[in-house]
């Protein structure tokens, strides 16, 4: 009997890290122009992009609900010591809620709020997973997760703010000046919310190296052990210069994700972001 970690596909972990620790993928669901596709399953963001392109509506996206997560918690639970699952934070989903309703009808099921998405929230699975494969019992991890959740630092760039504007997120016109412009918004999450950190100015490449220079040049306040680079379809010549800055900040794993359907969603291609740890 061991310690089983799953969480919701918003945590945009790679494939190689999932099978690494057998951590277990539930689906959100994904509408698009009337289809409901399992986010990951039947649909990848590739094809989001290209329908938009094209002239198609952006999706929406649904939380998986209380009957699906029973479903899938009730063969882990009895195969398990325990279950912990993951969620997205609650104030972006009502996943964290259906889940903490489904996990009620089993003995040995544990549900964590991130506090985070995307890679933020898959920070914490990764860390759940280390913390079992070490043979870590359930009721230290819970506490140790918990904490864990207002290290996790969070931030992405955002090259053009079409898909912002098209989900209603900001106005077509605010949209169309900052693209003028050149302005590249950072977003942030912070206890579980997102908000507008800083807004870059530029060109592409040259905004993604002073934003990464600024989020990880302190020289204490950081652990320097993993951090993620996750990203929406970016040129691979960019992203391998985010990652040769990375390495040159002294980050020793360096996982590279790519987003997922939800986040893929809101921001569209070309949006990059970092997430790391910060020391306690």
């Amino acid at each position: 009997m061991s310690i089983k970690i799953t969480a919701d596909s918003t945590c945009d972990l790679p494939q190689d890290l999932l099978e690494q620790y057998q951590i277990s993928i539930v689906p959100l669901y994904v509408n698009l122009d009337g289809v409901v596709h399992r986010d990951g399953v039947d649909i990848v963001p590739g094809q989001i992009f290209d329908h938009v392109a094209a002239g198609g509506n952006l999706p929406t996206t649904a939380a998986i609900n209380i009957a699906d997560y029973t479903e899938f918690f009730a063969p882990l639970a009895a195969q398990h010591e325990a279950v912990i699952h993951i969620n997205i934070s609650q104030d972006f989903s009502s996943c964290h809620q259906n889940a903490v309703l489904a996990a009620g009808e089993f003995d040995n099921v544990f549900v964590v709020d991130s506090r985070n998405l995307s890679c933020g929230h898959g920070f914490v699975v990764l860390e759940a997973a280390l913390a079992a494969a070490r043979g870590e019992k359930a009721e230290d991890i819970l506490p140790y997760l918990e904490r864990l959740t207002a290290r996790v630092d969070t931030t992405f760039v955002v090259d053009k703010l079409d898909y912002l504007a098209k989900g209603g997120r900001c106005s077509a016109v605010a949209a169309l000046g900052a693209n003028l412009l050149k302005l590249k918004p950072c977003i942030q999450v912070s206890d579980g919310k997102m908000g507008v950190a800083k807004k870059y100015r530029g060109n592409w490449d040259k905004v993604l190296l002073d934003y990464v220079k600024e989020r990880v040049s302190d020289p204490t306040g950081i652990n320097r052990d993993r951090i993620f680079l996750v990203h929406t379809r970016c040129d691979q010549g960019v992203v391998e210069a985010v990652r040769a800055a990375l390495v040159g900040y002294g980050f020793q794993d360096i996982y590279e994700a790519t987003a997922g359907c939800t986040i893929s969603s809101h921001c569209g291609p070309n949006t990059l972001g970092i997430i790391f740890l910060r020391n306690a």
